[in-house]
């Protein structure tokens, strides 16, 4: 199955920002966070950190050199 076409599984934890910790609202990501899946995992960042760090997203550099 893609990933996109995954259901929502009961009990899924909620979303966080991976950079800040910001809980997301209703405990899903809002169409305005960003996404990423390093090693294996997602990974969302909420729109200020996504915003302060787009040239690395864009540019593709690992999280762990921003």
């Amino acid at each position: 199955m893609d990933e996109e076409t995954q259901p929502v599984q009961p009990g899924a934890e909620h979303v966080v920002c991976a950079r800040c910790g910001t809980a997301a609202p209703d405990g899903t990501a809002p169409p305005t966070w960003s996404c990423s899946v390093e090693n294996g995992s997602r990974h969302y960042l909420c729109d200020d950190c996504a915003r302060a760090h787009i040239r690395a997203i864009e540019s593709r550099l690992d999280s762990t050199w921003w």
